[in-house]
């Protein structure tokens, strides 16, 4: 019973026993038809329905890589072309940037030789107002200092020689030749007037 069970050995037993007209190689000729006339079948209906989509289906994969490609590389030629505009446009903005550097130096360079030259100018200006005030100043000390030197000289004169020196003509002969006296034995650098 257990031999029976098994299917390779129940299959040797059938085979055996129908010796007479198979053979355990060869297949009996309807099932070669059959299977024939099947294969074509699934063969026809492969070729006229399975195939064409497959084809389709490879044709539109082809046409969306190929056009995935094209894509990638237009973007990428894009991308190339938007850098060196990219890049153009930055040493432009540099170039300008030294150019405005340049400038504003030139222009600072400028503003302080202006200031430079108005300080001069305002420091000769107050030099020369200083220079004028200190003459006159001077000027305005001398004639006070001659004026008063003239009357204490003709106030000792009167008292050294006993006479009135009111005589304008006289007074002003001695004062002259008083401060002269004095501007000769002033040391130098150190007149009167």
């Amino acid at each position: 019973m257990a031999v029976m069970s098994h299917p390779i050995i129940a299959a040797g037993a059938y085979l055996a026993a129908d010796d007479t007209k198979t053979s355990a190689i060869l297949p009996k000729l309807p099932e070669v038809i059959i299977g024939a006339l099947g294969f074509l079948l699934l063969l026809w209906l492969l070729q006229k329905f399975a195939y064409p989509m497959f084809e389709k289906t490879y044709a539109e994969r082809t046409a969306a890589i190929e056009g995935g490609i094209e894509r990638a590389e237009k973007a990428q030629a894009e991308a190339s072309a938007a850098l060196a505009q990219y890049q153009a446009a930055l040493a432009d903005a540099r170039g300008e940037a030294a150019a405005i550097r340049a400038e504003a130096q030139s222009e600072r360079a400028r503003i302080v030789e202006e200031a430079r030259a108005e300080a001069q100018a305002a420091a000769e200006a107050v030099h020369a107002r200083a220079a004028t005030q200190l003459a006159a100043d001077r000027a305005s000390a001398q004639a006070e200092l001659s004026r008063e030197v003239g009357r204490i000289a003709l106030d000792l004169a009167s008292r050294v020689v006993g006479e009135s020196l009111t005589d304008d003509r006289r007074a002003r002969a001695t004062v002259d030749r008083f401060i002269g006296e004095l501007d000769a034995q002033a040391p130098a650098g150190e007149a009167v007037r």
